[in-house]
């Protein structure tokens, strides 16, 4: 008997934003109007995911995520494009889930019905606050009264709203942190991502960290603050899946990051789209082009956008699978890894700390496990 060939997901990334964000280290680039520029991306994107079909073979395709950047700011027609050729390369699963990022401006919003005639069924909506004073420390440009509109009018354009806020801001005080929770559940979410802020390497906020303006909150404001977020969505009915994820019921789950954190294939593309692909030989990371100029033109010089190709050993691969398994509820299976050889008595000491559960069969955070997540994958793998 034949074993199906394992589901696939496709990341599409959209690089433009109307402004760069300062806590962002994403790729990403101002969107200065060059339509030629972005027309020619979109067709390099269909190209290479055409390309990538050969790689592949014939899978069952359980998503499509437009991320970024800012997707929203795209051509609908262009999402229609891409859509259509990802469910013709690949058999649509019959739930498949397309997903686009958005930020809620009212200019964005207002294109909402035509991304959804796209093929977008779920809206990821990056309120990040819904008060002002926050929005505009955050570099964002929209205000709350714009992403109140924009989120009441994706709940009604959209089979699936998700919402992404940021906590743990400097002076953030628990009560209105709780209260900014239940507003943006009241709203019509069904998926909320709730991410401390963090002051990556070489952004805005970093320079500014650097230079004594801004003084980011301690590790326990900032553990207080976690706990706080379980405790709100949880009494709320959503259930903390991912580190960062909570879903008012199974369906609400995203797909597509599922098919991360389960160790499941994906093609990226887009300028420095990430990618897994497994096969017979082992597992294969590639990595596109970052600029979108160059990425075209490796498209039209070899039919692939990837700037990198890379064959992962199985203990890579094994080790990939612990980083992201353990992010969620699940974990991840003891077999899957079972090539790390990881050490009884370092896991039986993370049991003991309540880090991981007692479970011989899965590798599995609990939830003061998840808190400090980093230490304990560190713990594992080295």
């Amino acid at each position: 008997m034949t074993t199906p060939a394992p589901p696939l997901g496709v990341y599409v990334h959209w690089p433009y934003c109307a402004r760069i964000c300062p806590y962002c280290d994403f790729n990403v680039f101002k969107d200065r109007g060059r339509t030629v520029e972005q027309a020619a991306l979109a067709r390099a994107i269909v190209a290479d995911l055409e390309a990538q079909r050969a790689l592949t073979g014939p899978r069952t395709l359980t998503s499509v995520f437009f991320g970024g950047g800012t997707p929203s700011l795209m051509d609908p027609v262009w999402a229609a494009e891409i859509v259509a050729a990802a469910t013709r390369l690949w058999t649509p699963a019959p739930d498949l889930e397309v997903s686009l990022e958005a930020n809620p401006t009212d200019a964005e919003a207002a294109r909402f019905a035509a991304f959804a005639d796209a093929g977008v069924n779920r809206l990821s909506l990056g309120l990040q606050s819904l008060h002002d004073e926050a929005l505009a420390f955050l570099g964002r440009n929209h205000d709350a009264a714009q992403a109140i509109r924009a989120a009441r009018t994706a709940a009604s354009a959209f089979p699936r709203l998700s919402v992404d806020l940021i906590y743990a801001r400097p002076g953030q005080a628990p009560e209105a942190w709780a209260a900014e929770l239940r507003a943006a559940v009241d709203l019509g979410a069904e998926h909320v991502s709730p991410y401390q802020l963090t002051i990556e390497s070489g952004t805005a906020f970093d320079r500014a960290v650097r230079r004594g303006r801004i003084t980011p909150v301690d590790a326990e404001t900032g553990a207080q603050l976690f706990d706080l977020t379980q405790e709100v969505l949880e009494g709320l009915g959503f259930t903390a899946y991912e580190v960062s994820n909570h879903a008012r019921g199974e369906g609400a789950r995203s797909r597509h990051n599922l098919v991360y954190w389960r160790g499941h294939d994906y093609v990226g593309a887009g300028p420095g789209a990430h990618g897994r692909i497994g096969s017979s030989a082992g597992r294969e990371a590639t990595v596109a082009a970052a600029r979108p100029a160059d990425y075209i033109a490796r498209v039209a010089e070899t039919g692939f956008g990837f700037e990198s190709r890379e064959a992962l050993s199985p203990v890579e691969a094994a080790e990939e699978r612990v980083l992201s398994g353990l992010r969620i509820a699940e974990g991840v299976g003891r077999d899957e890894v079972a090539v790390l050889d990881l050490p009884t008595a370092k896991v039986a000491e993370l049991v003991e700390l309540g880090l991981l559960a007692d479970d011989p069969q899965r590798l599995r955070a609990t939830p003061a496990g998840r808190l400090v997540l980093d230490a304990v994958t560190r713990a594992l793998l080295t």
